[in-house]
């Protein structure tokens, strides 16, 4: 038997499908962006489970009507997400890890880079979204 055979067998059954879970990660990230570019985001609720969790930020929000609240009242009228790189993971527990880098331009302000990672649960015959970390790629650095 060949070593890698044996290296092989060792595989989570996860990790052999990558196609399928990168392809659900994709497709989240573009469903969000959208629905966050071209709404007024109270729909990008229907992307979470009822129990999850937001942080933006620094600040934590859970459940989806607390999200969805979050989302839909920040402070402006035009946005648009530039993605730079996405990278997708399944996780043993089958769920799929999501980390996207990009920049977003809001209103008149120069674009800014930002960082958001997301968790996908499979629920109900759908995946829906129970993590959700965003950070704006500002660095305040000390004098």
């Amino acid at each position: 038997m060949h070593t890698s055979t044996v290296i092989g067998s060792k595989a989570s059954p996860m990790a052999a499908e990558k196609e399928i879970w990168q392809k659900i990660g994709e497709g989240f990230v573009q469903e969000y962006y959208n629905q966050f570019d071209n709404t007024n985001r109270t729909t990008l609720g229907d992307l979470y489970s009822a129990d999850a969790c937001l942080t933006w930020e620094g600040s934590n929000f859970s459940g989806k009507a607390a999200i969805t609240g979050k989302l839909a009242s920040l402070p402006f009228k035009a946005i648009k997400h530039i993605i730079t790189e996405q990278d997708f993971q399944p996780t043993v527990d089958s769920c799929i890890f999501i980390m996207v880098f990009g920049q977003l331009k809001v209103d008149d302000d120069p674009p800014m880079a930002f960082h958001q990672v997301f968790m996908l649960k499979h629920h109900a015959c759908s995946w829906v979204c129970t993590n959700d970390v965003f950070r704006l790629g500002i660095h305040n650095i000390p004098a």
